[in-house]
């Protein structure tokens, strides 16, 4: 290996995000990567299309786009520095982070197989396993996020572990490696979404999992601005996703590539902020008269503090905790803070609140709701770029008020 490809892998995640592993030519020499906003190229000749054709199905490459269904320029240099960040071989991106986890499922489930899901996954990848995969003939088995009651719940057919790290929104860390050592024992796929974690704190494919998710429209794209998903892994172990994707065509526009290969651009430096002030806040909130109870992987509290900081380089800018009181208290403090916008998702340069009964999970029946903790009085923040000064002023005001 030369020097300078060397020091190229030893680059740090603020420049893999802005160059990936080097330098690609560009169109017109240009230093921004160009929207190519097309949805089909061109051959010059009938014989050009059959050495494309020809070289495809040997596994050559003569040329890299025939139809926008199958790839972008914008898209692939996009790609090509979400691989860089994630130290994978290969990334492909989708047109949201659901479309990511669902096709991802479908491209590796196995008929009549079984799925090992954590219970506390995200709410729509819940449903999508509850109540779809079992229409494929898929049996699903959801279970508390930890290596020991995953390894209790594999059956023979158990050939998919999904997970999450952290999870959403009591943010448990799950303990990989010894999940993975699990997996590996019956040669079992493990795939997780690390959307909560990002890159930048946490490297799965480093600790042995095969496959990482993420809905880049979170902390990756950063700016609350565009809806992408990203999943990457070994080269030949995307190959049936990609056929997949190719087939049901969720791949994302090239303006949208733009916006996120832009974004990662800031990626280092906006999750340095996150990271911060996510700590700040997280110890003013544990200490603060009026909240009952908080979760963050970063607090010694948290019940997976010590796989945190032995896996995590920062825990993120997501905090959830139970205020004192009920529903009333709990719509009081929300509608009184200034700088937190009322609205789902996470990791933008806006600072957002949810009432997790009401807007996530509303639509299911009160019990059920409660048996699962989204009681009336549970609260998600996602803080964003503002000063830390700022939003802590602005959390305690509100406090103050209930």
């Amino acid at each position: 290996m030369s020097k300078k490809s060397s020091n190229r892998k030893n680059w740090k995640s603020a420049t893999l995000a802005i160059h990936g592993m080097g330098r690609t030519p560009k169109a017109y020499y240009s230093v921004s990567t160009p929207i190519v906003q097309t949805s089909n190229y061109y051959f010059d000749s009938t014989a050009e299309v059959l050495e494309f054709m020809k070289a495809k199905s040997e596994g050559r490459v003569v040329r890299e786009h025939e139809y926008g269904r199958y790839g972008n320029p914008t898209q692939q240099e996009c790609e090509r520095k979400l691989e860089a960040i994630e130290g994978a071989e290969r990334a492909v991106l989708f047109s949201t982070g659901m479309s990511a986890v669902i096709i991802t499922l479908l491209a590796y489930m196995r008929r009549n197989g079984h799925i090992i899901f954590t219970n506390d996954c995200y709410r729509q990848t819940r449903d999508f396993a509850t109540s779809l995969l079992s229409e494929f003939g898929i049996e699903v088995s959801l279970v508390d996020p930890t290596a020991k009651v995953i390894a209790e719940a594999i059956q023979p057919n158990t050939n998919i572990i999904f997970t999450e790290s952290p999870t959403n929104p009591y943010l448990r860390v799950l303990d990989i490696p010894a999940i993975v050592k699990v997996a590996k024992q019956h040669r079992i796929m493990t795939i997780i979404d690390a959307t909560l974690a990002t890159p930048h704190n946490i490297k799965p494919l480093e600790l042995g999992v095969d496959i990482v998710i993420h809905s880049a429209t979170k902390y990756l794209g950063g700016h609350n601005d565009l809806l992408a998903g990203v999943t990457l892994g070994k080269h030949n172990l995307l190959n049936n996703l990609y056929r997949m994707q190719r087939m049901i065509g969720a791949t994302p526009g090239p303006f949208t590539c733009f916006l996120l290969e832009r974004g990662l651009k800031s990626f280092a430096l906006r999750m340095e902020h996150h990271n911060r002030a996510g700590m700040s806040i997280a110890h003013m909130l544990e200490s603060h008269p009026k909240i009952e109870k908080i979760w963050y992987p970063g607090l010694e509290s948290h019940p997976d503090h010590r796989i945190a900081i032995q896996q995590m380089r920062g825990f993120g800018s997501v905090i959830t905790f139970l205020l004192k009181g009920g529903d009333k208290e709990t719509r009081k403090f929300i509608d009184s803070l200034e700088l937190f916008l009322i609205t789902p998702s996470l990791g933008g340069s806006e600072s957002l609140v949810t009432q997790m009964s009401t807007m996530s999970f509303f639509d299911y029946p009160e019990d059920y709701r409660r048996s699962i903790g989204m009681v009336d009085n549970l609260v998600r923040i996602a803080l964003g770029l503002e000063d830390v000064d700022d939003l802590t002023a602005d959390l305690k005001q509100a406090l103050d008020k209930i």
